[in-house]
């Protein structure tokens, strides 16, 4: 116990010396915590801050971000990734907004039921909100607590979180809930890093068990690997005689849900340029061939997401009539595109045509 203890009030002295300054610390206001908390869900600090400055920005309040258009959310996401988050935040903003009145539960359990809130997002917001004495679990308190504890729990197996669940409920400062998560988690973000984390001039140098077990490279231990499928996209930039591009949104469910694209072309496996040039030479569109067909760039462009690797190139296909429902450039910057289409606009490629 007097262990824990100290551990415990180490992580926070470390803390109040060490931390970042970000907005979403100045606050007890739920809706920036949740904001933030969504945001960083698979995202790195320094890459989420900006989108949190133009939300909060764009929409001070859930009622502001729940009367926003949906594409208009999806453009100020762009770039952030796992867009399923931004579907899910504008829903339950509109679900606080117009069924609680714009206000948050204030409490774990009721954080739960929100759509897009999980229990790691549940305990920080009832805790930094509400100080409710709920501890956060997520891959920096993992890191932290197998090192610490010397722990070889696999952590991808589900029965194991229940183990580090209950060990992060007993170590938490149940007087001091806030300050203690934020501890944890910075400390694992900014001290007990991933990849060689420098244990020579850290606070637990003497008390680590993985360190003096020599076992730091080693946990946590996590066997799981995500199974990655390989999809081959040939993007078809349409263009009409009055310089216009035909775009698309995406339906259904599945990457990038209701973002813009070109229309798309997807191959079972990787096709010289020429051979998809040749087999667009023989597709109708919107009743008429195009004039001339070339490859935009000639090296594939790789984008990796968690699930899939994607092999991408852009076609150029001029027209010699007006296409339906074809948009000038200007109009077409205006909406959501997943961010390698997105680049792919701004390049010199596209725009030197």
């Amino acid at each position: 116990q007097y262990k824990n203890m100290q551990f415990s009030n180490s992580l926070v002295q470390w803390y109040l010396q060490n931390k970042r300054d970000l907005p979403w610390r100045d606050t007890v206001n739920p809706y920036f915590i949740w904001l933030s908390e969504i945001m960083l869900q698979q995202t790195r600090v320094a890459q989420g801050l900006p989108y949190f400055l133009s939300f909060t920005q764009a929409f001070p309040t859930v009622f502001d971000l729940a009367n926003a258009e949906e594409e208009q959310i999806l453009k100020l996401w762009q770039g952030l990734g796992y867009y399923s988050r931004a579907r899910n935040l504008h829903e339950t903003a509109k679900y606080i907004a117009n069924e609680l009145n714009g206000i948050f539960p204030n409490n774990y359990s009721d954080l739960l039921k929100l759509k897009g809130v999980g229990e790691y997002t549940a305990a920080a917001i009832a805790s930094f909100s509400y100080n409710e004495p709920v501890a956060v679990l997520d891959g920096n308190v993992y890191r932290v607590l197998s090192r610490y504890f010397n722990l070889d729990t696999d952590i991808s197996d589900f029965k194991s979180k229940k183990i580090f669940q209950s060990l992060v409920q007993e170590v938490l400062l149940k007087e001091k809930p806030a300050l203690f998560n934020q501890a944890i988690m910075e400390f694992g973000a900014l001290q007990c890093v991933p990849k060689n984390p420098d244990c020579q001039n850290c606070i637990f140098s003497s008390s680590c068990g993985a360190l003096q077990h020599k076992k730091v490279g080693l946990l946590p231990v996590k066997s799981k690997k995500t199974k990655v499928t390989n999809k081959y996209f040939n993007y078809l930039v349409l263009q009409d005689e009055a310089d216009q591009y035909v775009v698309q949104k995406r339906e259904g469910k599945g990457i990038w849900e209701n973002l813009y694209e070109f229309p798309l072309l997807e191959t079972a496996f990787l096709m010289e340029s020429k051979e998809v040039e040749n087999q667009l030479g023989t597709m109708d569109f919107f009743g008429q061939r195009s004039r001339e067909i070339y490859v935009l760039s000639e090296s594939i462009i790789n984008h990796k997401l968690s699930h899939q690797h994607l092999f991408i190139r852009f076609y150029l296909l001029r027209f010699e009539a007006k296409l339906p429902d074809s948009k000038t450039l200007t109009e077409i910057m205006k909406l959501p595109f997943p961010i390698v289409i997105h680049n792919f606009l701004l390049s010199d490629y596209f725009n030197s045509h």
